[in-house]
C-alpha cells in the first residue's frame, strides 16, 4: 500500500473522493442525515476547492492497494485560528471497509502530519460525532486530545474536536509519494 496524491485532473478520483466523502457522512450521520446534508455536486466542488491554491493550502491524499485500487483518502488543509494563527486541519478520511484493520487510516494520518509538517503549522485538528469511536481510538494512540465539543448545527449530532500539538519530538518527517 502506498499514499499519494490525488490526480487533480482526474474526474474519477474527484468523484471517488466526494462519494467516500458521503460515506462517511452516511456511516456517521445515518442514512437521511448522511445524505441530506450535502449533494454530490456540492461534494466534488469541495473536493476541487482543496485542490485549487487560489483557495486553500491544502492536500487530497489517496491510500492506494497493491493491484493499484484506491482503499482510502484523508483531506488535510490550513485552517486559520481567527487569531492570526494557522493550524492544521483533517477534515475527513474514509477508508474502504473489507481495507480496514490493516493500518490504512493510521498511514494516512502519518502521511498528513507529514504535510502538517512541511507547513510548518504547530497544531493538528479534526471534528468528528462522539459515536465515531474507531477514529476517536485511532487519534488518542496517536497524541490527541478532545479540547472542544459541540452539537451539530444541523443534526444536531454531539461533535469533538481532536487535537494535537507538535513539537519537535512528535513532528512527523514521512514523505509524501507523489
Amino acid at each position: 500500500m502506498r499514499i499519494r496524491e490525488i490526480d487533480a485532473a482526474s474526474e474519477d478520483e474527484i468523484a471517488l473522493v466526494a462519494q467516500r466523502m458521503r460515506d462517511t457522512l452516511i456511516e456517521v450521520e445515518g442514512l437521511e442525515n448522511g445524505v441530506a446534508l450535502y449533494t454530490m455536486d456540492w461534494l466534488r466542488e469541495r473536493v476541487r476547492w482543496h485542490l485549487d491554491p487560489g483557495k486553500a493550502l491544502a492536500k487530497v491524499l489517496l491510500a492506494v492497494d497493491e493491484d493499484g485500487q484506491i482503499v482510502g483518502h484523508t483531506i488535510v488543509r490550513r485552517e486559520s485560528a481567527g487569531d492570526g494563527a494557522y493550524f492544521g486541519l483533517v477534515s475527513t478520511t474514509y477508508v474502504v471497509p473489507a481495507s480496514r484493520r490493516f493500518g490504512i487510516a493510521q498511514r494516512l494520518l502519518e502521511a498528513g502530519e507529514a504535510w502538517m509538517h512541511l507547513h510548518a503549522l504547530p497544531v493538528s485538528a479534526t471534528w468528528t460525532s462522539s459515536t465515531n469511536t474507531p477514529l476517536i481510538r485511532l487519534y488518542a494512540r496517536n497524541g490527541y486530545a478532545q479540547v472542544e465539543q459541540h452539537a451539530h448545527a444541523v443534526t444536531s449530532t454531539l461533535m469533538v474536536k481532536l487535537e494535537k500539538r507538535f513539537d519537535a519530538v512528535t513532528q512527523p518527517v514521512l514523505p509524501i509519494a507523489s
